[in-house]
C-alpha cells in the first residue's frame, strides 16, 4: 500500500502545472514577480502567462520554452523538467503549426525589397540628371549645335576672343602716394604749387609720409633720392635718382607717377645747384633750397601722415 502511495504522491506533484510550481517556488523565496521580471528581462505580461499555464499567450513555442527556463532560473528550479512540462503543456494547446514572430512594442522595419530597388533606381536617375545639367548645357539650351559634317567638309572652328592687355589702372592716377625711407634715414621737403610746405624733416629707415591726396601741384627736395622708396596704392614707382645728386621740384602727385610708371615722360630731376632761370623762381626757391640731410626738430617738421 506505502509504494502505490509514494508513486502516486509523485504522480500529483508531477501533474501539477508548471505555472503553478513557478509561482509556488518564487512565492517560498520571498519574490515578486517584478523582481523575477528584472533577473529574466522577460515582460510581465509573459511571466503571468506561464504562472497562469496560459501558454497561447506566448508569441510562439519557442519563446514559451526560453521565457520558462529563464524564470526556472530565476527561482533555482530544474529548467529540464521546466522545459519538458512546457512543451507536453504546448501539446494540448491548439494553435496553428506555422511559425508567428514575436513582435516588440517599436520594431525596426526593413523596407520592401521593391521600396528598396524603386528608391535606389530615383537616386540613379538624379545622380544622372545632376551629371547632365552641370557638364553639359543640354537642359538649359545654351549650347552650340554640333553639326556632323560631310566626308569632304571642313569644320569652321570660329577663333577665340583674345583678352586685351589690360590698360594700366585708372585709378593709379588719383591714389595714394606714399613716401618711405629705405635702409637709410632720407632728407626731404614736400610741398605744393604754392610753394607750402607740406612736410620737411628727416625721414627715419622705415618711417614713411603719405602726400595728402587733395594736395595741388605736390613737388619734391630730396637729398638721396636712391633711398626714397615711392608708391601709389601699394604700386612701387621707379626711384627718381641714383642717389649721386639731390634733386629738386619733381612732381609727386599720382599722375605724374602714374605716367612715370607707365613709361611716359616725367619732369627730370633738377640738381639742386642749379640756378633760377628767373628771379621770381629764384626768390620761390630759396626756401625750398635742397640740403644734404640737415638734422631738422620734429617741431618743425609740417602736417602731414608721418608713419614709422
Amino acid at each position: 500500500m506505502n509504494e502505490p502511495q509514494h508513486g502516486e504522491t509523485g504522480t500529483a506533484m508531477g501533474a501539477d502545472r508548471v505555472g503553478d510550481r513557478l509561482r509556488a517556488l518564487r512565492e517560498a523565496q520571498g519574490l515578486s514577480l517584478a523582481e523575477v521580471g528584472q533577473r529574466t528581462r522577460v515582460p510581465l505580461r509573459h511571466l503571468e502567462a506561464i504562472e497562469a499555464t496560459d501558454f497561447a499567450a506566448l508569441p510562439s513555442p519557442t519563446y514559451a520554452v526560453g521565457f520558462s527556463r529563464a524564470y526556472a532560473r530565476a527561482v533555482g528550479a530544474d529548467e529540464v523538467q521546466v522545459a519538458q512540462a512546457v512543451r507536453t503543456e504546448l501539446a494540448k494547446v491548439d494553435r496553428p503549426p506555422e511559425y508567428r514572430p514575436y513582435e516588440t512594442a517599436d520594431p525596426a522595419r526593413v523596407p520592401a525589397r521593391g521600396l528598396a530597388i524603386v528608391t535606389l533606381g530615383c537616386a540613379l536617375a538624379i545622380v544622372i540628371l545632376a551629371g547632365l545639367w552641370f557638364g553639359t548645357d543640354l537642359f538649359r539650351g545654351g549650347g552650340e549645335t554640333m553639326v556632323s559634317p560631310g566626308p569632304s567638309a571642313s569644320v569652321a572652328v570660329p577663333p577665340r576672343a583674345v583678352a586685351p592687355t589690360p590698360a594700366p589702372t585708372p585709378s593709379l592716377a588719383e591714389g595714394q602716394v606714399r613716401l618711405a625711407a629705405g635702409a637709410s634715414k632720407v632728407w626731404l621737403r614736400v610741398y605744393d604749387a604754392d610753394n607750402k610746405t607740406l612736410y620737411l624733416g628727416t625721414l627715419a629707415p622705415g618711417a614713411s609720409f603719405d602726400v595728402p591726396r587733395d594736395a595741388r601741384g605736390p613737388r619734391i627736395n630730396v637729398g638721396r633720392p636712391d633711398q626714397l622708396q615711392i608708391t601709389v596704392n601699394g604700386t612701387a614707382i621707379p626711384r627718381l635718382g641714383d642717389g649721386k645728386r639731390p634733386i629738386k621740384d619733381v612732381p609727386v602727385d599720382a599722375a605724374s607717377l602714374a605716367a612715370r610708371l607707365n613709361g611716359a615722360s616725367a619732369t627730370a630731376p633738377v640738381p639742386a645747384t642749379s640756378p633760377a632761370t628767373t628771379p621770381a623762381a629764384a626768390s620761390r626757391a630759396a626756401p625750398s633750397r635742397a640740403a644734404p640731410e640737415p638734422s631738422v626738430p620734429a617741431a618743425t617738421a609740417a602736417t602731414g601722415n608721418v608713419t614709422e
